[in-house]
């Protein structure tokens, strides 16, 4: 085979457990459901298509480190990007702290937002995080399964810890997405703090 044919194939494998399963749904809703499967549902808005690959439910493990913290400590995630036919995608993340031994420890971080490809190549991603920051990424895609990201604004709520900026990258890694993420807050400099590779559990 060639590689392309080898690379169809592990992607027909790595789909077989996934390609029926979607978001819950609500049969009553008189606009269309949020779709994380592209088999089903409203189809990807023209716009999105740069972004295509992201869609779907992933789901894996990382490390969070950082100067101010007794690190690095091990988490889980579980990332929601999905669509209902209009040009943006919708970004739900989840994410839980592990013991050493990979057992639940607590809930974690949780961020929602939305991917806004626009005409130029450019992405907006707007992220509203649980612990009372907001924060505007503008970014491009760096090659059909890469995407550079980094803040143009943050804002924060009274109580939530200095954050001053940050930079993701996104990219699929043999099937799998993989980011990391690099953050400047409370009196430190741009430096790394997040990494993970997740799998797809959806779509």
């Amino acid at each position: 085979m060639t590689s392309g044919d080898e690379a169809i194939a592990a992607a027909e494998k790595r789909a077989a457990s996934t390609r029926d399963r979607n978001l819950p749904l609500w049969d009553d809703l008189p606009i269309p459901n949020d779709t994380a499967n592209l088999r089903e549902g409203p189809n990807l808005n023209d716009a999105c298509l740069a972004l295509l690959p992201l869609v779907g439910v992933w789901r894996g493990e990382g490390e969070v480190d950082y100067p101010t913290i007794d690190g690095p400590i091990k988490f889980a995630q579980q990332l929601t990007i999905a669509h209902d036919g209009r040009p943006f995608l919708f970004h739900e993340a989840r994410s839980w702290l592990l013991n050493e031994d990979g057992s639940v420890l607590r809930p974690a971080a949780r961020e929602t937002g939305f991917w806004r490809p626009q005409e130029d190549d450019t992405i907006e991603l707007l992220l509203t995080h649980s612990s009372g920051i907001v924060e505007l990424y503008y970014g491009k895609p760096r090659s059909q399964t890469a995407w550079e990201l980094g803040t143009d604004a943050v804002i924060r709520t009274a109580t939530a810890k200095e954050v001053t900026g940050a930079q993701r990258l996104y990219g699929l890694v043999n099937g799998d997405l993989g980011y990391v993420e690099e953050r400047a807050m409370v009196g430190q400099e741009m430096q790394p703090h997040t990494s993970a590779l997740l799998r797809r559990v959806v779509g």
